[in-house]
């Protein structure tokens, strides 16, 4: 895999935490076995990577390789998938502070709920349709999709997502699967540890379904910035990732203007639709620059993607080593300004995760809760 440089932040970042709880956070680490790679700021409460473990695990911030580097195996083993998430996490290349030790763990942990849900969902793709399991939600125009009076937020989503639940795939967009999986965490986290936060979780469930731009706003927390943007090779498992279509003509047709996924770790991203199939960057990048080569109209005249096509241009560029190269030289680039096509790539500038949901310093404000 090939990139072009980027204007990305130069910060060496932390992790911030109230000086007198630097200790808990030295403990949790010493017991996953990871303090050798630790270097600590006690008077600032800070943590980061060791400059040689930086080298060895994460240089330039590449997280990618991260899991391969020490031989873990994150999908058998969940003490292997937290050592990833507390590593990269560590290899941050902004400060990231937190007001409690309990809400980093809580932090660690809803990014362990994120990436289990994530490997189970899976999605019938209909942009056109939306649906849901029958007897645990309902549909109104004034309300969106909500759970019905009595029943369990958690399962209503899995059973939303999960066809090991459910007997079948529900359609709903990617966007909507990130947006489930997510609240998801946030509810199986709240449920041990907020009760509190987890009953107005499920009023609001009830009452209105928090969505797209609402959602974000409510439930996430964004790391980076247009003017700051994030190394294009870091992610921490369990971030919630934009891959941008750049081609303006594919970008039109509805449900293609980009892809939703998350970081599942081991240089892996997910895939709602063929979930056996995870993506490495590579090929993520190199499927959504193919979108634009099998563009049709449909019998009403809609553009559509033929996703045949698409998987066999995909094959026969990944199975040619200078064409892979040529197209990851064009899409492993920092994605241009919304509305903008200048020449970008499709990888974002941000990453998202959730809020603090711990009592005492939770920061989700639910609108009907």
């Amino acid at each position: 895999m090939s990139a072009l440089p980027e204007q990305v932040t130069k910060e060496v970042g932390q992790l911030l935490l109230p000086p007198q709880e630097l200790h808990s956070c030295v403990g949790a680490l010493q017991l996953l076995g990871l303090e050798r790679y630790l270097s600590q700021a006690p008077e600032q409460g800070g943590l980061t990577l060791l400059p040689q473990a930086m080298q060895q695990l994460a240089p330039g911030h590449d997280t990618t390789g991260l899991s391969q580097a020490l031989g873990l195996d994150t999908e058998a083993s969940e003490a292997d998938l937290q050592r990833e998430i507390w590593l990269a996490l560590l290899a941050t290349p902004l400060q990231q502070s937190f007001p409690s030790f309990a809400e980093l763990a809580a932090a660690v942990r809803m990014r362990v709920n994120i990436v289990r849900a994530a490997r189970k969902t899976a999605l019938a793709f209909q942009t056109s349709v939306a649906e849901r399991p029958a007897g645990l939600w309902t549909y109104a125009r004034e309300t969106g999709f909500t759970v019905q009076p009595g029943c369990s937020l958690i399962d209503a989503l899995e059973r939303a997502t999960q066809p090991e639940r459910s007997g079948q795939l529900y359609d709903f967009s990617c966007y909507r699967a990130t947006e489930y999986v997510i609240l998801l965490a946030i509810a199986q986290e709240a449920q041990l540890h907020h009760p509190a936060l987890y009953a107005r979780l499920q009023l609001q469930s009830e009452r209105r379904a928090v969505m797209s731009g609402r959602f974000h706003d409510v439930f996430l927390r964004e790391l980076g910035s247009t003017e700051a943007p994030l190394p294009p090779a870091y992610y921490v498992p369990g971030d919630r990732v934009w891959f941008r279509n750049p081609d303006p003509a594919s970008s039109d047709v509805s449900g293609y203007e980009g892809s939703w996924v998350f970081y599942l770790g081991q240089g892996l991203f997910c895939n709602f639709w063929k979930r056996d199939q995870p993506f490495t960057l590579s090929s993520k990048c190199v499927e959504i620059y193919h979108w634009r080569d099998a563009v049709y109209l449909d019998a009403e005249g809609e553009p559509r993607i033929d996703e045949a096509r698409v998987a066999e241009h995909v094959q026969r560029t990944l199975g040619a080593p200078q064409a892979t190269e040529a197209v990851l030289n064009t899409m492993l680039r920092l994605r241009d300004p919304a509305r903008q096509y200048l020449g970008g790539g499709c990888i974002d500038r941000t990453r998202e995760s959730p809020r603090w949901v711990c009592p005492g310093s939770s920061d989700i404000q639910l609108p009907d809760a």
